[in-house]
């Protein structure tokens, strides 16, 4: 990837056969619950952008909810395809509930006015790293929701606070198949474009034979007042803001940044 002119899409397909293996070594974010409730109470079609694996979709469609997830990475897609398809041969009389469509979140591939609720959890949007990317996708979310209906994101806060090092181990650990994985990486902070750069390397030791497979990821701080003025422009009225999962008021140091906001 261009040192100069990074892409939020970058370093995803590469990630895929590590993602889930990351996210079950950690404590999580415990926002499953969180969107199953604001799915629920939209009552309708629910869209989640950046689907990844499936690690929100599966989870509130087994809760019957009816949810279309979209990503750009097919190799991010391909394991939620299989994450779906497992859950469907087990549960065959279910109603199917979910879709899985590879696209673009700047340009979704949907009729307007067609879904209820629209998702961004986990920092989605801070992959998009330029203005007109995140306009695109704002505009583009305000067309497929109905009129009433909720777009609901959340902003990871920590990213710019993370100090820079270089090749450090994060994390390690047994994998399915016999298979030892060990997380080097690096951090770099581009202050003036407000980009956090993530050099990560996954060493796979299998016996005596060890296979290295780096990609870098980069996320973009979104200021809350700033992404508010977003949303406001492309027509959406702020709803609530929020501060964690459990609905607490939001404040500049709270864990998470979450907007709930509506079609006007």
């Amino acid at each position: 990837m261009s040192a100069r002119a990074p892409q939020g899409w970058h370093g995803w397909d590469e990630y895929a056969p590590f993602y889930d293996w990351e996210n079950a070594q950690t404590l999580g974010r415990r926002d499953v619950p969180f969107w199953t409730r604001v799915a629920r109470e939209a009552r309708g079609p629910a869209l989640e952008l950046g689907c990844g694996t499936g690690r929100i979709a599966l989870p509130l469609a087994r809760a019957g909810i009816s949810l279309v997830g979209i990503d750009r990475s097919e190799a991010m897609l391909a394991h939620a395809i299989r994450r779906a398809e497992r859950w469907r041969k087990a549960q065959p009389r279910r109603k199917r509930r979910l879709g899985l469509v590879r696209g673009d979140i700047r340009c979704l591939p949907f009729d307007s006015a067609h879904f209820n609720l629209v998702m961004a959890p986990y920092g989605v949007l801070q992959s998009l790293l330029r203005d007109r990317d995140v306009k695109a996708t704002l505009d583009s979310v305000s067309r497929v929701l109905k009129p009433g209906g909720t777009f609901g994101l959340d902003l990871v806060p920590d990213v710019p606070h993370w100090k820079e090092y270089t090749d450090r181990i994060q994390m390690r650990g047994k994998a399915a198949g016999g298979a030892h994985l060990t997380l080097v990486e690096s951090v770099r902070q581009d202050r003036r474009r407000r980009l956090t750069i993530f050099e990560q390397e996954y060493r796979v030791r299998r016996g005596g034979e060890t296979t290295c497979h780096p990609f870098t990821l980069t996320f973009r701080t979104l200021p809350i007042s700033g992404m508010v003025r977003r949303l406001e422009r492309a027509g959406f009225a702020i709803r609530s803001i929020l501060g964690d999962y459990r609905g607490s008021p939001w404040d500049d140091r709270a864990d998470v940044w979450i907007i709930l906001a509506e079609k006007v």
